[in-house]
């Protein structure tokens, strides 16, 4: 594996972890809710829009309120 590629990987990791409490306890979640919850709203809390830094809950808000997703720093 090359330097770039491991790099790739752990910032993947950081932005959708592949712990236990990811592969297993919300996609059980998200079952749960196909049986009489809000599917969408499992499916957003199942894989949430990566928080990107530098930017407050406000700042985040207001790019939703317009609809348009926050730049991306690197």
């Amino acid at each position: 594996m090359t330097q770039a590629e491991f790099n790739s990987w752990m910032m993947f990791y950081q932005l959708y972890p592949f712990d236990d409490y990811h592969r297993h306890y919300r996609p059980t979640a998200l079952m749960a809710a196909t049986f009489g919850g809000d599917a969408v709203k499992a499916l957003e809390w199942l894989q949430p829009e990566p928080v990107p830094d530098g930017f407050s809950d406000a700042d985040l808000r207001t790019f939703k309120a317009f609809g348009i997703k926050p730049p991306v720093k690197e």
